[in-house]
């Protein structure tokens, strides 16, 4: 994968992308969850959200780099 790519002129880094196509897939997740009441399991819920975003971002990372 490349370390950088051209958006209108300006090098964007891949880790930027990889930031929206992680935050595009944590939100439909994260509305399921909270309809589901799985938050409620939790002591403090944004950080059990913030847990799920850096998973989903890690793990992504590691498919992308990794394949």
């Amino acid at each position: 994968m490349q370390s950088e790519f051209d958006l209108l002129g300006a090098f964007v880094p891949t880790l930027a992308l990889w930031f929206v196509i992680s935050l595009a897939i944590f939100v439909p997740v994260n509305a399921l969850l909270t309809w589901g009441g799985f938050y409620r399991l939790f002591w403090h819920a944004p950080l059990a959200r913030f847990a799920l975003f850096v998973c989903l971002f890690c793990g992504g990372g590691l498919v992308v780099s990794y394949h």
